[in-house]
């Protein structure tokens, strides 16, 4: 069992309310005919989501979530040292 937190309410909404299940459903392509984002990612989540049980929870963000604010943190230093390498994130 997974507890996932986030503060994408488009990650979380996307699963809970199953868009994501519709795109794929329909060859990745959202309910106003544009083509989904991320396709890589979500096929990724999506096989995971069949291994395992996942709750999502949304949280705040840059509101004062202890471990949002950590994540938070660790994302846009990885983006940083990412830039100096010259590297895509």
């Amino acid at each position: 069992e997974v507890i996932l937190y986030s503060d994408s309410k488009y990650l979380v909404d996307s699963v809970t309310k199953g868009w994501v299940y519709s795109w794929r459903s329909k060859g990745w392509k959202k309910s106003d005919g544009s083509k989904a984002l991320n396709i890589d990612l979500w096929t990724k989540l999506l096989s995971l989501l069949e291994k395992h049980e996942v709750s999502f929870v949304w949280v705040k963000g840059h509101a004062g979530h202890q471990y949002n604010e950590r994540c938070d943190l660790l994302a846009v230093n990885s983006a940083e040292k990412a830039k100096v390498l010259g590297k895509d994130v």
